[in-house]
């Protein structure tokens, strides 16, 4: 009887410590963030529930999080700037430090009132981007919160909206594409005002009599593999590769949703912008999308 019940608690504890290497967090921007620029144009409020951004002719503003992770999933729910948000950008990414940085992208490109945001995502590895797709939503992401996503595991990125599927991109290593896996990245956003590229490349310039705008954050959710310092907490259970958050590959299901996106709200590929890539599409582009 006492050796089954050592057996137990064994086990028991076993289990207690892989739930603890994952770090959940849900939604205190008072402890998960910290406002990094913009003189008091971000706050936080409604007891840690709730955040802004904010940008006026002066200056925009931004937050970084206070952990940095390697691998994980991390759920953010904004609502942009409403109006007429030509020129701003709010960016939302994952991002490491340094010349060779890797870095995972959500950008959101501010357009005339009743013209719809442009979603930019670009995928950087050892400090080189051009991996951009750029999509339309199929909802007015001004009126309500919606929630972005990254899953970021070891054999894929896959960027979700409203846990829909918009964008995978694949581990190539074994084609020689560099892929985000070593670097640990922390969590940053910021509105800002680029009037010079952001709107119809730069056609469009800010109307700043319509300052401030802003942009609203709340229920954040990292289930996440945090970086200590010298490694990962997943690192000695392999959880990642596991799938602690994701299966390996997408259902049928989440295929389909990703082919109805990437056929009626696509507006960019780099994939497929031959002009830009005259020699040949880059080696990752030639490998099935999922």
């Amino acid at each position: 009887m006492g050796s089954s019940c050592n057996v137990v608690s064994m086990a028991l504890l076993a289990c207690l410590v892989l739930n603890s290497l994952v770090f959940v967090a849900h939604g205190d921007f008072y402890q998960d963030f910290d406002l990094t620029w913009g003189d008091r144009r971000g706050k936080i409020f409604n007891g840690g529930k709730l955040l802004s951004l904010s940008l006026d002719r002066v200056s925009g503003s931004g937050f970084q999080s206070k952990k940095e992770y390697l691998f994980g999933r991390i759920d953010m729910q904004l609502k942009l700037v409403a109006g007429n948000s030509a020129g701003t950008v709010t960016a939302y990414y994952l991002s490491s430090q340094g010349p060779t940085h890797d870095e995972i992208d959500f950008e959101f490109l501010g357009n005339l009132s009743g013209d719809p945001y442009i979603l930019h995502t670009n995928v950087f590895t050892q400090g080189k981007g051009n991996r951009e797709q750029q999509f339309y939503l199929w909802f007015d992401p001004t009126r309500n919160f919606h929630t972005y996503s990254i899953i970021w595991k070891p054999q894929h990125i896959i960027f979700l909206v409203d846990n829909t599927p918009i964008r995978v991109f694949k581990n190539a290593e074994s084609i020689g594409v560099p892929f985000p896996k070593s670097q640990p990245m922390r969590i940053y956003s910021s509105l800002w005002n680029a009037d010079d590229w952001a709107t119809r490349g730069g056609l469009v310039k800010t109307d700043w009599a319509k300052a401030p705008f802003t942009a609203y954050y709340r229920n954040f959710k990292a289930n996440a593999c945090v970086w200590s310092g010298k490694s990962s907490s997943c690192a000695k259970t392999n959880s990642v590769s596991a799938g602690a958050w994701e299966t390996n590959e997408l259902d049928a299901p989440g295929r389909r949703r990703l082919r109805w996106v990437q056929k009626y709200f696509m507006i960019y590929n780099y994939c497929t912008d031959l002009k830009r890539f005259p020699q040949g599409v880059p080696p990752e582009c030639k490998r099935p999308r999922f």
